[in-house]
């Protein structure tokens, strides 16, 4: 697709320039001995595709290292209530800055963050820098909701495909979506997903079904397989594994009609027959102008292109933080490729509202509490977690 293509390259100059830091930023000769370790603080490891968007951004700091003077670190597989020990050991090992990947750490980072004030911490999808801000502590996120409305419009595309050809009729244009946790990134993900699908399908539904934690392969399969079972004909994922791409690779296998939409990497290779497309956020654009800064002794913010609200940066489409990756030609439907590169572009133009429209959501904590899109919904305008946690009624059910 022209429009990967085009920002794969985008990305390798990024890199490059990065990786210049050097002379990019300026540093005289005999600053150029200064070191710093960087550490990472994973939930998963290299089998989870949403830790191995980082671990790619920490590799790159080690293949190149930064003219020598970066070493990168990592903890693995870390439960979040042994966060602090793994945070702790990283210090021991003399990080000067540490990345902590898993919304779950946020709390524990930040608390050491107030211990060690001359460690930077970068915590990734937090939600708390700028409560009691400190000057050490960070929080990013790309805005990811944008790219979750695209592969909305490529599923949209092939549901209204099936419905024309007749291989389904408009009453059965349900998806089904495999959630991790009820968070507001989770809704807000799910949301702009469907919303896209709605602006190809109008009629269209969906069912989204809960796995209470990141990264279950297992648990992932098997609601992809519930949600199959009840009627639904693509199924996305907001969860960290490949078990739903496996579980629609399965189905369609037994004869069944259903397709996928993919996160964090392509799902392609594991469902070639039934994966339409997937988006992810390119971590290494935040991670390597964040290490640059560390390594100039400067502000991180100073150094980053996104949108800042004091210590925490987002950013979309328009810096290549959000990436859609290959679109399986084979199976979408005709002109997807053409509507997701126009769509792309209205994004990076700000032409393009996603939360808006007849719709009314409601709390799913507080019924009372509810919200017209009719006024729309500026997701990400104050912080780069997204904020939006809203079920939309008669469009979307909740299964527990």
């Amino acid at each position: 697709m022209k429009r990967v293509r085009l920002l794969t390259v985008v990305t390798a100059l990024a890199v490059i320039g990065i990786f210049a830091v050097v002379s990019l930023f300026g540093v005289e000769d005999d600053e150029k001995s200064r070191t710093i370790k960087v550490g990472f603080v994973y939930d998963g490891d290299e089998s989870a595709p949403y830790t191995y968007n980082f671990i790619k951004a920490q590799k790159a700091i080690d293949d190149h290292d930064f003219g020598g003077m970066v070493t990168a670190i990592a903890k693995s597989n870390i439960p979040e209530e042994k966060v602090e020990e793994a945070i702790k050991e990283l210090i021991d090992e003399g990080c000067d800055l540490i990345f902590t990947t898993s919304y779950g750490y946020q709390v524990s980072a930040k608390d050491i963050a107030k211990e060690y004030p001359d460690i930077q911490f970068c915590q990734a999808t937090g939600d708390n820098a700028l409560d009691d801000p400190l000057p050490n502590y960070h929080t990013f996120m790309g805005e990811i909701y944008q790219g979750r409305y695209i592969t909305g419009i490529v599923a949209g595309m092939k549901l209204r495909e099936m419905i024309d050809n007749g291989v389904i009729t408009s009453s059965q244009a349900k998806l089904g979506y495999v959630g991790a946790f009820p968070y507001a990134e989770v809704i807000s993900g799910y949301t702009a997903f469907i919303l896209g699908v709605r602006s190809i399908v109008p009629e269209a539904v969906m069912e989204v079904r809960y796995t209470d934690t990141w990264t279950s392969y297992t648990l992932e399969k098997k609601c992809a397989q519930e949600l199959i079972d009840d009627g639904c004909v693509i199924i996305s994922q907001h969860s960290d594994t490949i078990g739903p791409a496996a579980a629609c690779e399965a189905a369609a296998d037994q004869g069944k009609t259903v397709y996928h939409v993919g996160y964090n990497q392509s799902m392609i290779d594991v469902a070639p027959t039934t994966t339409l497309v997937s988006s992810r956020i390119d971590w290494s654009q935040y991670i390597f102008e964040a290490v640059g800064a560390v390594l100039l002794e400067d502000k991180i913010e100073d150094h980053v292109s996104g949108n800042i609200h004091g210590n925490d940066v987002g950013a979309g489409f328009e810096q290549d933080w959000v990436q859609v990756l290959e679109i399986n030609n084979l199976i979408a439907a005709d002109g997807t490729e053409d509507a997701v590169n126009k769509a792309i572009e209205k994004f990076k133009k700000n032409q393009l509202k996603v939360f808006v429209g007849d719709y009314v959501g409601v709390d799913p904590k507080n019924p009372n509490d509810t919200i017209d899109l009719n006024n729309g919904y500026d997701e990400n305008k104050e912080l780069s977690a997204p904020s939006f946690h809203y079920i939309l009624k008669d469009v979307i059910e909740v299964v527990e």
